[in-house]
């Protein structure tokens, strides 16, 4: 740690451990977002970033010249660690499994373009990195979304420089194979999510025909208290149906802003139900998430002034 940090309290250990702390703090933004992207999970990714505090307590870093940098390689090690435990665990089959979502609710009248989205990255990229081994994630997050180096990232992997370069190239390619491409501006987007929503609204098949995407994937996470509504579903047709056989049920939506996705919040007596995100490309949606997992919508942080603004099918 800067030795000009601990002098400016006035020094002592009680001194020392104030500064580390605010300096932990300082970066536990930066730690969330490793943690968010190696993880999918929001509260995951908490339980990381309090794990790294823990054991940067335990730690002498007096002689430490980059603590973020430290800091990024222990987070890495402790998500490594819990996704290789997840593995050997985890019982939910993958093709439904849509990722926490992170949330902005824009204010009434804020055009939701201007939201802040310095934690942006949407829920197909989530997907695919879902899919890709402990280690090739690691290498993929902490070389191509952080600039990790490979000497550093081999060390956390416990492999050569060259076969971690091999680790990240092969999750790359995965990524490039299966993740979207970049969209139209965020109010283009809006506007297309809007025309689906309001084609599916008035049974409209040809209007829904319009704005998917022929090979477009719906995936719906039911979670394990609505298993029965997780499911995925390929093609603009079979999602049209979808779409269509729902139509009855109108519910009071709130539009909201998903990992920088337009999205739209279902409304029922004032409670959030379900979540629905759109993934655009063009002037198609290629991809629409569904959370409907009632915990997990539960944990969602909506303001109740702005369920209050969710808005009913006329």
């Amino acid at each position: 740690m800067d030795e000009s940090t601990v002098e400016a309290t006035g020094g002592g250990p009680a001194a020392e451990a104030d500064a580390l702390a605010r300096r932990f703090d300082a970066d536990r933004g930066h730690l969330r977002a490793v943690a968010y992207r190696m993880l999918g999970s929001l509260s995951e990714a908490e339980d990381a970033v309090q794990e790294t505090w823990f054991k940067l307590n335990r730690t002498d870093v007096g002689g430490v010249a980059n603590l973020t940098g430290w800091l990024t390689t222990v987070i890495g090690r402790v998500c490594l660690d819990m996704l290789r435990s997840r593995g050997s665990r985890r019982e939910d089959p993958l093709d439904h499994y849509v990722p926490d979502p992170i949330v902005h609710v824009p204010a009434a009248g804020d055009p939701e373009h201007s939201a802040e989205l310095s934690e942006s990255v949407g829920l197909a990229l989530l997907v695919v990195l879902e899919t890709l081994a402990p280690a090739e994630r690691l290498a993929f997050v902490l070389h191509d979304m952080f600039a990790v180096s490979f000497d550093e990232i081999a060390r956390i992997v416990d492999r050569t420089p060259a076969a971690t370069r091999q680790l990240a190239s092969r999750a790359r390619r995965r990524v490039q194979d299966a993740a979207p491409g970049p969209g139209p501006d965020a109010r283009r987007q809006r506007e297309i999510a809007d025309a689906f929503l309001a084609a599916s609204q008035g049974g409209d098949f040809q209007g829904l025909l319009a704005v998917l995407d022929p090979d477009a994937v719906l995936r719906a996470d039911g979670g394990p208290l609505l298993a029965g509504a997780s499911k995925v579903v390929h093609g603009a047709e079979a999602i049209i149906r979808q779409a269509l056989m729902y139509a009855s049920f109108r519910k009071a939506s709130l539009p909201l802003v998903v990992n920088g996705l337009p999205a739209v919040l279902s409304v029922v007596d004032g409670r959030p139900t379900a979540l629905m995100a759109f993934t655009v490309v063009g002037d198609r949606i290629v991809q629409l998430h569904v959370l409907a997992d009632p915990e997990r919508i539960a944990a969602l942080d909506i303001p109740e002034e702005a369920l209050a603004r969710a808005v009913h099918p006329d």
